[in-house]
Order: structure tokens, then sequence, then C-alpha cells
């Protein structure tokens, strides 16, 4: 056992479903890195460019996508703590595009019935997902709201300004009133917003001078410069009918490689298992990492807690639910059992299991990246995947595999 707590025997199981998800053919290659009280244990297998057989390697270059979330809520944290954002300040100040806004009187309704909003939307809202707007999809039949949504270009993956961004959404209603409902998303990318109008640099730039420069963060960013460019994994989907993946985005003919009209909170960062290993040591460690302070530990402990109500949960919608559940809609009653929803990020409420630590926080990205950090356990668990849909199996099994190895 190494002075984390980790037992090395029982580490070979995470190990060998490392191994297993390669040769399976579930994914192409994959990094697990768990962290315990410093001690990093790491497993490295397959490849990161198929169709070029370069080997994964320690610092290959991943898309976070969803996993960039909980990176932006403490970047609107710093900003709280400079005085510049406030929780529970009225967005309008920063956003007068999202100002006076008028709400859907049903959910599924026509998008000119609506009456007033109750009162303005809040970073607080926008943090907890539950400012009126958000994906309302995820297989669900669509409903006008989400079309005109996707009629606006307000999906994942914008390809325009931010000012562009939040210009669009004001012409939208809010599906329901401010702070009364959680929909996915579109939270984070306003958070984004904010941050850039607040600081007055760009997003990418508040980042790199805030968080990635002082954390050691250096591969972090929302796009690969050209001399890092052979280090960019190429993301896969999953064909689960021919039980095949098939090429999604080239590593050589990324979009990545070139910087973004708009710099996405909600999906947009691109990341190595260190690099995001850094930012879950900040979180662990209470807002500090080595001695560096990012944040203060009373702003860490408000972003980690629950803000949902049973009410909120019962009624979350076409929520995606995290890779370690069944991929089941995200309406099937055990969505929400011993989980609760912070700033941009699900925390574990309940002890339902090994890996259900009261107080466990982090979020998946959609190509299959995982980051958890567990602040009773001094730990982190970082899985790095670039499978659209997620990592099979081995993101089923991987929280568990990381737990049961604990050995104190």
């Amino acid at each position: 056992m190494a002075s984390g707590g980790l037992s090395k025997m029982r580490l070979q199981r995470l190990s060998d479903a490392v191994k297993r998800s390669v040769e399976t053919g579930e994914v192409v290659g994959a990094i697990a890195l768990v962290e315990r009280r410093g001690d990093v244990h790491i497993d490295i297998a397959g490849v990161q460019d198929r169709e070029r057989n370069i080997a994964m390697k320690r610092d290959s270059i991943f898309r976070l996508y969803s996993s960039t979330k909980p990176i932006a809520a403490a970047a609107a944290m710093i900003l709280v703590e400079q005085g510049k954002l406030r929780l529970d300040e009225p967005v309008d100040r920063l956003l007068p595009e999202l100002a006076n806004r008028k709400v859907l009187k049903r959910p599924d309704g026509p998008i000119d019935d609506t009456e007033p909003a109750r009162r303005p939307i809040t970073l607080r809202d926008c943090l907890t997902f539950r400012l009126g707007h958000g994906m309302t999809g995820f297989g669900a039949p669509v409903t006008p709201f989400q079309k005109a949504m996707n009629d606006a270009g307000l999906g994942m993956g914008a390809s325009y300004s931010m000012d562009e961004y939040v210009t669009r959404l004001g012409t939208l209603p809010l599906v329901h009133q401010p702070g009364e409902g959680l929909l996915y998303n579109t939270g984070a990318d306003v958070t984004g917003v904010l941050v850039a109008r607040a600081s007055g640099k760009s997003f990418g730039a508040f980042l790199k001078e805030e968080m990635f420069e002082p954390l050691g963060m250096k591969d972090s960013g929302f796009s690969v410069p050209q001399d890092r460019i052979e280090r960019l994994t190429s993301a896969y989907a999953f064909n689960p009918q021919t039980r095949e993946l098939t090429l999604q985005d080239d590593a050589r003919s990324s979009r990545y490689a070139k910087p973004p009209s708009f710099e996405s909170g909600g999906g947009g960062l691109l990341s190595t298992a260190d690099d995001i290993l850094a930012f879950g040591r900040m979180m662990v460690g209470g807002g500090k990492y080595r001695t560096v302070r990012i944040l203060s530990r009373p702003s860490v402990a408000t972003m980690t807690q629950d803000y949902l109500t049973t009410e909120q949960k019962a009624k979350a919608g076409w929520f995606p639910a995290p890779f370690e559940l069944p991929r089941t809609p995200a309406w099937a009653p055990n969505m929400w059992a011993g989980r609760g929803w912070g700033f941009s990020m699900m925390v574990i409420t309940e002890r339902l299991g090994p890996s259900y630590s009261i107080g466990r926080y982090g979020w998946d990205g959609a190509a299959g990246t995982m980051w958890w950090a567990d602040p009773k356990e001094e730990m982190n668990c970082i899985l790095m995947v670039q499978r659209m849909g997620g990592p099979g199996q081995l993101g089923n099994d991987f929280l568990t595999l990381a737990y049961q190895a604990i050995d104190d």
C-alpha cells in the first residue's frame, strides 16, 4: 500500500479493465488516473489516433466537452471573489440582452404564449442551470422551444461570437421562471459570456491568466497550437448495431486546430489528464494547490453543495445521466438517487454504493471524459477517452474500481 492508502494489488483490477476496453474494441485508447493524498496511479492503453497508429501518451490532448462546465463555474467564482460578479445580482448589468424576460406559460407550449418573468436571471441561476434556458431534447419529442433554439443555432457548439450568441438567446422566451427548474447546458455558456464581460477579456484569456498558468495547466485551452497538434487525439463514435468505432473528428483536420469563434463554457475546452488533475487538486485542496490559491475554501464549499429541490429533480426532464449509470433516459427513476446539482457539476448526497462518497463532485463529457473529486477521501478520479456517447463499460465501472482500491 502506498502512502495515499490505495492498494496496488486492487488497482490492478482497474488496469485490467482499461486494457480490456481497448482489446474488446470499445475504445481505441484510454487514460485512467486515480490520485489520493498526492499518490498517483495511472493506466495508459491503446492509441490516440487509430488511423495513424499513434500510441496513447500521458500528455495526449482530449476534447473535454461538458467536463468544461466545472472549470467555467470556478472561473465565475474567481470574479465573485474579486467583486466583479455577484451570485444573486441580476445579470442585466452585463447581459442587457437577457433583461425583461418573457416566460412560456407551458414548457411544451407555443413559443409566443408567454407571461412576464417574476424576477431577473442571476449568476446563481446560470451556475445551477436554473436560468430558464437550456436543452429540452436528448431524444424527447422536439418542443416548440427546442425547435426555436435549433433554428437560432443555439444548440451545443455555436459557431459565432459570444456577443452574437447572447443576442440570439435574448430573442427567445424562458421555458420556466428563473430559479424554478433545471435545464441543461445553456447556463454554462452564459456563464462564459459573463466571465468575459465582467473581466474585460476573452473567456480563454481569463482562464489562462487566472487559472491555467497559476496551476501549471499548460495544455488547456479552446484550441490546440500547431506545435502541439500531434498530441491531439482523434475522436470516434460507437455504432451499437455494428459494434464498431468510426472516425468522428480526425486530429489532423480537426476544427480544434484553430481558435473558435465561440469559447464555450458548456463544452469547448481541450486538456490533458495531468492538467485536469491540477484543477482537481486545487478543488480538493479547498481552492489551493501547492503554493497557489485560486479560490477560497468557502467558495469551493459554495460550488459543491446540492441546490436542487426534490420537486426540481422530479421535473428535470431529459437531463444527461452520468456515465457511471446505465445509459437510460434521464427521466428514469434512479437518475437523481443519491445525487444533486451544484455549480455546473453533480454532487453525491447519499451513500448508495462503494463510490457514492458523500460530497464527491464532478461531471462527464460527451466523448467519455470523466472528472470526479472527493474532498473527504482527498481523491481525484479522471478518465480520458474520446468516444462520442461515453466510454462504454469502462465508464460504468471506473469509479467503483477506483474506490475499491482504498486500503485504509
